[in-house]
């Protein structure tokens, strides 16, 4: 499972366009880079450009539809290993929601995957109420894993900042990818086009 990276020091802004700047300097005290970034790509379609929608799959709770989920990956991708692929994750809300809401759930379902600190949860949860906006029907947001890195956020395909730290975009993903998803049928289904994981 992930574990925090042993160095504090707040990362430095990257080129980007001054919005996302600005989300990343209220939150910098919260993130620190785990390795050397190059710039983000400005655009999700920039971001991956070489993969591929494996699958899609809706989560409704309750009977509400809450969004569709579309898993972009490339060739040779593990899904056992997902941690050491770059890869995106979009999600197109089919209902309004709160952008405070979306992290605090996201909290929830990290800590049913693997547990996580105090210190880590307060952190995480700053970050990614900065970076997550109120969403409305036809919003979409896409989060892409950058193996060693961190995860990039993007709104409705265009930059809406970075969280520059990997242990985060591990367990942030898993939500989703690992078998420890409270989701496993949704899982399958992102996961139908994906070849049979390698024998180790």
């Amino acid at each position: 499972m992930p574990t925090t990276p042993s160095t504090t020091r707040p990362p430095r802004l990257r080129r980007m366009p001054p919005a996302a700047a600005f989300l990343l300097a209220v939150t910098a005290a919260a993130w620190w880079p785990s390795t050397v970034w190059a710039t983000p790509e400005a655009t999700a379609s920039a971001a991956l450009q070489d993969k591929q929608v494996q699958g899609n799959a809706r989560l409704r709770v309750w009977g509400f539809e809450v969004y569709d989920a579309s898993l972009w990956a490339g060739p040779g991708f593990d899904a056992q290993r997902y941690e050491q692929h770059r890869f995106g994750l979009e999600l197109s809300y089919l209902r309004s929601l709160k952008g405070r809401a979306i992290a605090e759930r996201s909290i929830e379902e990290m800590r049913g995957i693997a547990p996580i600190t105090p210190e880590q949860a307060t952190r995480w949860l700053a970050a990614m109420s900065a970076l997550f906006p109120d969403v409305q029907r036809g919003d979409r947001i896409t989060g892409v894993h950058v193996p060693g890195s961190g995860a990039r956020f993007y709104l409705n395909g265009r930059l809406r900042g970075e969280l520059a730290d990997d242990a985060f975009s591990s367990l942030f993903f898993g939500i989703w990818l690992s078998p420890n998803t409270s989701q496993p049928a949704m899982r399958a289904t992102l996961l139908q086009s994906v070849a049979a994981p390698r024998t180790p």
